[in-house]
């Protein structure tokens, strides 16, 4: 299949940017359906910004609880749901490797 180069226009900026002959292909070798919508430029900055949108990081939350399998105080990095367990560090791998 032969390409050529094609005119876009960038969605974020509205500029026009060349699609080339060669992305096309590179495109058609991935199996991509769509056409980019972004010219350089802005794929870069869409890139570069912070993960989770809404320029918040999402705080870290760190819950001191005690281990449900060995009762030893321990310090888990997520809220614990009322009636599911809660393993210390060593619980969790002995019950990950053990395969249960």
């Amino acid at each position: 299949m032969e390409f050529q180069d094609k005119n876009l226009n960038c969605v974020d900026c509205g500029a026009e940017f060349v699609w080339t002959a060669g992305e096309q292909h590179f495109f058609a070798d991935k199996n991509f359906k769509n056409e980019p919508k972004r010219c350089k430029g802005c794929k870069a900055k869409r890139a570069a910004r912070p993960a989770g949108g809404g320029g918040m990081a999402r705080e870290r939350v760190e819950t001191t609880t005690n281990c449900s399998s060995c009762g030893k105080e321990t310090t888990v990095p997520f809220r614990p749901t009322q009636g599911r367990p809660v393993l210390c560090r060593e619980c969790f791998q002995e019950r990950k490797f053990a395969g249960v």
